[in-house]
């Protein structure tokens, strides 16, 4: 049987330059680009650009609202009835409610002292007020040294009580349903939470409580954070503008116009009867906050929020406590939507555009579209469309609507606005886990439900920064060492590689300018890549 030659299963083309292996991989780039890659991602400018309209008209939609809101609006106090609670030398306390105070702690070593004794000096009867420290630490010492400030508030006449658990089962959701377990719980008809870093000024209560007591079908009243130390880094800054953004616009808009948003799992009141029959605690998702809030208003329950009363608090100032904090914020909503979507479009007791709000507005748009496009759009598709010349995006997708939201998304912060820039490229780099953090919410992957505590460091960055000035000491504090590759982070560089080329490409042969853009966000990645962001612990 004769040789069948190569030659005969090799198209021509390729066998002139079958030696020449970059030739051949051009040749099969040549075969399939425009058959098959260029259709795919116009396929994806296409996703991207609806996404970014949604996006788009949600943030103007927002925008109206929350100006009306403004304007026209009546303050809580007016749309709501409310009544300070009096002092009365003849009833004594007893017009005072029993409200229970909950602070949940995991090895909170530098902010512990300040937690309980914020919560101890709030302005309200001391028999009509229970505080319960939930302390879920493993580490022994730290677990001895907040008993012993609980007993130190106790022997001063304080109701406070020092309660652990033999395991972490349903973390900060376990250990909130335990201590509502409690036999002197029972007593109690409202429960206020505050994480162990939080700091509620001493009129907190008198200001919130009335809302609840005059107004049977309102179940939860929020209070927006205020941070101490914004002003500490880099980072913290760019916390502060897209946090301001949450509290000034989405939770104002939410309870203004649907008496909904979703609670924040710390500086909230809640009415323990409301908490009972939504179901209570459950450890479903890392976002146990938004699973009860949104069970609660399923059954017809109010929500309202107090710009006005604010709640001092930390934000994470190192950039691996901020990564594990945006993978929870991120992956629990997606989770919990994956599993309450149903639930939602099937109840009958609220009305249909409440239902839209918190599918579309509250869940779809900000919780996963919001995350997707952001990474999807400027961090991958538009980078490909520089080397895929063939593919067209218009220019009021790439620029005029990006443009819009960034100045919509400012309006809560004006003293950063001469940071927009960089917290635009900021939040373009944290878009890659936010998204990666989405899926595996959607998809219920391996991460679903992993729950790392954010870290605090309290004054501990200032009482080094002061030890190391103070030059009388007699010894100076070691310096810690640390290797380099510990601060690496892969994902990162990796993506630092991905855009230069493409900036480069750009360059070179680009009509559009896009390179600007792809060298700037790519010293973004890179600087975040080696972990020069926030502080250096």
């Amino acid at each position: 049987m004769a040789q069948i030659s190569p030659k005969l299963l090799i198209p021509e083309s390729f066998q002139v330059s079958r030696d020449d292996i970059t030739g051949q991989l051009g040749l099969i780039w040549e075969l399939i680009k425009t058959p098959l890659i260029v259709p795919l991602l116009q396929l994806g400018v296409y996703i991207c650009l609806a996404m970014s309209l949604m996006l788009f008209m949600e943030r103007v939609y927002m925008g109206i609202v929350i100006i009306l809101v403004k304007l026209f609006w009546k303050k809580p106090e007016k749309r709501y009835n409310f009544e300070l609670i009096q002092d009365d030398v003849e009833l004594g306390s007893s017009n005072f409610p029993v409200v229970l105070i909950q602070i949940p702690m995991f090895n909170e070593k530098e902010v512990y002292k300040i937690s309980i004794g914020a919560a101890c000096g709030l302005s309200w009867p001391s028999d009509r007020l229970v505080i319960q420290v939930l302390d879920d630490s493993t580490d022994p010492a730290i677990k001895l040294m907040v008993e012993q400030e609980c007993q130190r508030w106790a022997s001063k006449g304080i109701n406070i009580t020092y309660q652990i658990r033999e395991n972490r089962t349903g973390y900060k959701a376990g250990a909130l349903k335990e201590g509502l377990k409690r036999s002197y719980v029972k007593h109690c008809e409202y429960v206020a939470i505050f994480d162990a870093d939080f700091r509620p000024e001493p009129d907190f209560l008198r200001r919130s409580i009335p809302f609840l007591v005059n107004n049977p079908d309102i179940a939860l009243v929020q209070a927006r954070w205020r941070f101490v130390n914004a002003d500490e880094c880099l980072l913290t800054r760019m916390q502060e503008m897209s946090l301001d953004y949450h509290f000034t616009v989405e939770q104002e808009v939410g309870s203004a116009t649907h008496a909904f948003f979703g609670f924040n799992g710390t500086a909230g009141i809640w009415r323990i009867a409301a908490i009972n029959e939504a179901g209570g605690w459950k450890d479903r998702t890392t976002v146990e906050d938004m699973d009860l809030a949104v069970r609660a208003s399923l059954r017809g329950w109010k929500f309202v929020y107090l710009g006005d009363l604010q709640v001092k608090s930390e934000l994470p100032s190192t950039f691996k406590a901020f990564r594990f904090q945006q993978h929870r914020w991120s992956c629990g909503p997606a989770n919990l939507f994956r599993k309450m979507v149903w639930e939602i479009i099937q109840n009958k007791k609220v009305k249909f555009w409440k239902k839209v709000y918190v599918i579309y507005s509250f869940f779809f748009v900000r919780k996963i579209i919001a995350h997707m496009v952001t990474f999807c759009f400027y961090c991958v598709v538009l980078p490909l469309t520089i080397l895929i010349p063939e593919v067209w995006v218009p220019i009021w997708g790439a620029v005029y609507i990006p443009s819009v939201i960034t100045i919509l998304n400012s309006v809560g912060t004006p003293r950063s606005i001469h940071l927009l820039f960089y917290w635009i490229l900021f939040e373009n780099v944290m878009s890659l886990h936010r998204t990666k953090a989405t899926f595996i919410g959607l998809l219920e992957a391996g991460r679903a439900n992993e729950w790392v505590v954010t870290e605090k460091l309290g004054d501990a960055v200032k009482k080094a920064a002061d030890a190391a000035k103070n030059k009388n000491n007699a010894k100076a504090p070691r310096k810690l060492k640390f290797k380099f590759t510990d601060r690496l982070n892969t994902l990162e560089l990796g993506f630092a590689a991905f855009l230069f080329l493409c900036g480069c490409y750009d360059f070179v042969h680009g009509k559009n300018n896009y390179f600007v853009y792809l060298f700037l966000q790519t010293i973004t990645f890179f600087i975040t890549g080696i972990g020069y962001v926030g502080t250096i612990i």
